[in-house]
Formats: structure tokens, C-alpha cells, sequence
């Protein structure tokens, strides 16, 4: 009892210490976690008892040095079902040597192969975590396809669990609910990928027709009380003229064109008028930006103009949506485009 009470009695001088200095009583202790010690920051006193430096090992003197010395996992992902929180056992078979060159006995192998199997077994165990799991691997399959953005792809995953806890997925396919989710978020940050480009890269990756995706989509939006902005023009001009070879200066002046158009409170706010494509317009403001400057590409061994069915092919449209959309342009703007031999 007697060295117990002497233990309890260093224990507390030694609590006292640290939350008073000894010297002068004041109460502000400033704790150094570089040096590890606690010093008085009134008088200056330096306790004797150290801290535990919980800090790396090693020294870093610039951003990439601690980039290259960290040693830490991948970062968390909502496109992995389980956020990449969990490890994973590589595949033995194929690999006979240790880490040190040695041979690895045929038993254990098929040892780490049952391991293995069991360990992914655990972490996909859930009817949730299975639906997740597929699910997420489909959507890397179809944005590496698309050449979606990981912000974008992130995004989408999102979409899709929030469709999963309220049970939407249920009685419809994991691959089409999969592709309406990324065209919700492509359509809601104005990022251009049409239905058609995703219904197509859907049937190719996933077989799922734009149909399907359309049906998912609508149900996305009504059950998640999702409101789409109405696409915007411009955004859709720089996607046209890249396939086709349309100068930047062109495609300037095809923007400043559906400027106009808009503040000829035709278009409000990146609004459309009832009724108009936002891709029609911004293939008509093309054309109009391309007859204006004389727009040619080049074509087998020379230069050529560039035409309205050049134009209409790249953006879907056929050459009657384009015309009429570049009239209705030329008369509100009261423009003078002449007449073209197509």
C-alpha cells in the first residue's frame, strides 16, 4: 500500500508539472512537437518530462519530398462499393517467388488462393454491397469509355447510392440505372455527352439501349427531385468544331453570335425558346461563324469549305434542322449570309 501511494503521489507532481510550471506557477504550458518538450510561456522553463512525437520518422523539405516520402493508402473513392477503405490479396498463380527469390510451395499457393476467395467473399457479403460492387465497376467501364472526368465520375456514383437507398433500382437493370445516373450529373454540370453518345457507348459496353437509360433517367429525376438546367448552346460549339477541324477564331465568333441570339431575349438566362435544340443552335451558329469567316479544312490533299452537311453530321442533326435554325438566326440578327452552293 505504502508504494502504491508513493506512485499515485510522483504521478500527480509529475501531472502538476506539466499543467504548472514549477517555477513561477503560471498555467501557460506551450507544447513544442517538433522538439518534443513543454516549455513555460511565461518564464521560459523547459519541463524534463518529454512528449511523444507521433510525426513520420523521416524529414521533408518541400511539397515533393513529402509527396514521395508518404507512405499511405489510395485516397477514399465513392466509385469503389466500399469507398476503398479495405485491402485486397492479390491473385498467387503466376507468381511462384517470394520476396526474397524463394520458391513458393505449390500448398501454399492454393493456400493464399483460398484465402483470397474467402476475403472477397467478406467484403462483398451484403445484397447492398454486391448491387454497389457491380454497379461501380460498370460506371469505371462506361466514364473510361466516355472520357469522363473522375469529379464527374465521383458525382455519379453519388447519384446512383442516393437511387439505391430509396430503393429505386429495384425490379430495373444495375447497367441502365448505372447510365442514367452519369447523364444526370453530365447533363446537370453541362458537361457535353448527349443521351445519344452515352445510349451508344451503353449498348457497346453495358448492352443497354438508350430506351432503357431514357426510362432510368426520367425516374431519376422525378424520385430525387432533381432539377436539370436547360443545356447550353455554347457549350456544345468547341464539341462540333473539334471533330470537324474548325478554327478557334470561328468558333469565337460563332459564341458571340449565340451572345447575341440570347440578348435578343430570344434565349434567357442560357435558356432555349421552347421547341430548339441546343445542339441545332449551336451547329447554326457554327455554320453562320463558317460562312462568315470562309471557314476551310483540310480534306484528302487539299483545303475545303465547310458545309452545312459537314456540320449536321458531326451534331446529329440533319441538313433541314441546321438550315432552318440559321434562318431563323439571320433574320432576328438581321445578318446578311450569302447563299452557298451545298
Amino acid at each position: 500500500e505504502g508504494e502504491k501511494k508513493m506512485e499515485e503521489e510522483e504521478e500527480t507532481i509529475s501531472q502538476a508539472r506539466i499543467d504548472k510550471c514549477p517555477e513561477c506557477g503560471s498555467t501557460n504550458i506551450v507544447t513544442d512537437y517538433d522538439s518534443g518538450e513543454k516549455v513555460c510561456g511565461d518564464c521560459g522553463v523547459v519541463f524534463p518530462e518529454t512528449i511523444i512525437d507521433r510525426g513520420p520518422e523521416w524529414r521533408a523539405f518541400n511539397d515533393e519530398e513529402w509527396r514521395d516520402k508518404t507512405r499511405t493508402g489510395a485516397e477514399q473513392t465513392l466509385t469503389i462499393h466500399d469507398k476503398g477503405l479495405s485491402t485486397s490479396i492479390g491473385g498467387p498463380f503466376g507468381i511462384d517467388r517470394d520476396a526474397f527469390g524463394r520458391k513458393i510451395p505449390l500448398p501454399t499457393i492454393l493456400e493464399i488462393a483460398r484465402i483470397r476467395k474467402w476475403h472477397i467473399r467478406s467484403r462483398v457479403h451484403a445484397t447492398r454491397d454486391r448491387n454497389l460492387a457491380q454497379a461501380m465497376q460498370e460506371l469505371v467501364r462506361l466514364s473510361d469509355e466516355l472520357n469522363i472526368p473522375p469529379k464527374t465520375k465521383e458525382m455519379a456514383a453519388i447519384i446512383y447510392r442516393k437511387a439505391l437507398d430509396k430503393g429505386l433500382v429495384r425490379g430495373r437493370t444495375i447497367n441502365g440505372m448505372v447510365a442514367a445516373a452519369l447523364y444526370v450529373v453530365c447533363r446537370n454540370i453541362g458537361f457535353p455527352r448527349t443521351l445519344k453518345e452515352i445510349a451508344e457507348a451503353s449498348l457497346k459496353i453495358l448492352g443497354i439501349e438508350k430506351k432503357e437509360i431514357a426510362r432510368c433517367y426520367r425516374l431519376l429525376i422525378r424520385e430525387l427531385e432533381i432539377k436539370q438546367p436547360i443545356s447550353n448552346p455554347n457549350s456544345w460549339v468547341s464539341k462540333i468544331a473539334e471533330k470537324i477541324g474548325i478554327s478557334e477564331k470561328t468558333q469565337g465568333l460563332a459564341i458571340q453570335t449565340l451572345s447575341q441570339f440570347k440578348n435578343k431575349r430570344i434565349s434567357k438566362d442560357d435558356d432555349t425558346p421552347a421547341g430548339k435544340d441546343p445542339m441545332s443552335l449551336a451547329a447554326a451558329a457554327l455554320y453562320i461563324a463558317c460562312v462568315q469567316t470562309d471557314e476551310k479544312v483540310k480534306r484528302g490533299r487539299g483545303l475545303v469549305q465547310v458545309t452545312q452537311k459537314d456540320i449536321a453530321e458531326v451534331a446529329g442533326l440533319t441538313e433541314v434542322t441546321v438550315r432552318n435554325r440559321y434562318k431563323g438566326i439571320e433574320e432576328l440578327l438581321n445578318l446578311k449570309i450569302p447563299e452557298k452552293n451545298e
